[in-house]
């Protein structure tokens, strides 16, 4: 399984929200289906200081060896590693869109990204099924009688692109979690849609987002579901919906993207591991 390797360099930046950036790319090459699916994940890699671009291994044919080769690379020079969405790419071009969170200099993304102007360069790795398998949105839909849609503000550019890719007729529900009202933005689908926005203003992430879950008045029939976001409040609304529902586990997509007062740089938790091995388990 190859693992596509590439640079990429900033051409836009676009402040959608408050808090939130829309940067568009050009690639210096892109495989034909990157962006042509939803929830599509990829590997930004950012510059260490003083660097114009991060140093990375090239394009390989065996992805254990690169990551090999990467972690080869001195601490000092290696480049920080952090999963995003593609937002969007433009048909018949090397050009895509990312958007980041920002929430200051607390993480080496946010303060790349509250500071990025065009020239600016990154690497890009993946996409690639070894981190992220594709949603088997098509089938799921066509099995369920309705989709739910869970996640916080870092979830949204996963949840646009899956609301897009829906087909009329389907039914969906989302659940989305902001800073505040400054984030809601519009979400485009053909589906029958219904959007619950729910704004922290201060409270602890993931609270409101559980809550109010857990209090909805969901719609009868089997869901596909689907949930994003901070890892404990996505395994909080995991066993929510599987043990208080009834919902089957293999109708439940879930991604941990980031963890309350860790970074991806720290130690995985039991618990992250335990969810890692269900991942493997449901795909396989």
């Amino acid at each position: 399984m190859a693992l596509p390797v590439t640079y990429i360099q900033v051409i836009g930046v676009e402040r959608v929200t408050p808090r939130t950036a829309r940067i568009t790319f050009e690639a210096e090459s892109l495989d034909e289906g990157v962006g042509r699916t939803p929830d599509q994940q990829v590997k930004l890699c950012f510059p260490r200081p003083g660097q114009a671009e991060p140093v990375l291994p090239g394009h390989s044919d065996d992805p254990m060896s690169w990551y090999q080769a990467y972690l080869a690379v001195p601490e000092d020079e290696r480049p920080w590693m952090r999963s995003f969405t593609v937002r969007r790419r433009r048909p018949g071009s090397r050009v895509l869109e990312i958007d980041f969170v920002l929430h200051g200099d607390r993480g080496p993304a946010s303060a790349w990204a509250a500071r990025a102007r065009p020239g600016d360069r990154l690497g890009m790795v993946g996409p690639s099924e070894l981190y992220a398998r594709p949603v088997p949105l098509a089938a799921a839909v066509a099995g369920a009688d309705w989709v739910l849609l869970a996640g916080d503000e870092t979830a949204l550019p996963a949840i646009a692109t899956l609301l897009e890719a829906l087909p009329a007729g389907a039914r969906a529900v989302a659940f989305v979690e902001v800073a505040d009202a400054a984030e809601r933005r519009p979400l485009a689908t053909r589906a029958d849609l219904a959007v619950h926005w729910l704004h922290r203003d201060g409270a602890a992430p993931g609270g409101p987002l559980t809550e109010a879950v857990r209090a909805a008045d969901l719609p009868a029939g089997t869901p596909f579901v689907w949930l994003a976001g901070e890892a404990s409040a996505v395994r909080a609304l995991r066993r929510h919906l599987v043990g208080e529902r009834g919902s089957a586990k293999t109708s439940v997509e879930f991604a941990g993207y980031w963890r309350h007062r860790l970074t991806q740089d720290d130690a995985p938790t039991a618990e992250d591991l335990a969810d890692a091995q269900e991942k493997l388990a449901q795909a396989g």
